[in-house]
């Protein structure tokens, strides 16, 4: 049986797993040092999907944006269930914790951005009723 629960710390090494496994690679020290960064924000939430022996089986974090040009929106900053555990109706629970958050805090729609070449991400947004509303590119600078 699926729990839906907040993230706390001893998750970190399995959230770093999972976030590699999303194309991020990351470390249990850099999870914990992200996680205290967002814990105490109250525009946020981290939350876990476990199974039955509370292991930690996939994320979701989800903030309320502040934004000029539209308002009340939540978006999702992150989201991944474990490879073994897909299309088992977890994400459809932990998106719909979320988006049950962000209905709570205020948020009148939710937004994701999804990478073109994820097409099961995208048919899993489209079953859940979320339209492709645009194409943009994505860019990043290093400030190091």
């Amino acid at each position: 049986m699926t729990r839906i629960r907040p993230m706390v710390a001893a998750d970190a090494a399995r959230v770093a797993d999972l976030t590699t496994q999303l194309g991020y690679p990351s470390t249990p020290d850099e999870i914990s040092t992200r996680f205290a960064a967002v814990k105490g924000r109250t525009e946020d939430v981290l939350l876990v999907a476990t199974d039955e022996s509370d292991r930690v089986i996939g994320w979701i974090q989800v903030g309320r944006i502040a934004l000029l040009a539209e308002s009340d929106v939540a978006q999702i900053g992150g989201f991944v269930i474990d490879e073994a555990h897909r299309s088992a109706g977890i994400g459809a629970e932990l998106l719909g914790a979320a988006e049950g958050w962000a209905r709570d805090h205020g948020a009148h729609a939710m937004s994701v951005r999804s990478r073109t070449e994820r097409t099961r991400a995208h048919r899993f947004y489209e079953a859940h009723g979320y339209r492709r509303i645009k194409l943009s590119h994505v860019f990043k600078k290093s400030l190091d």
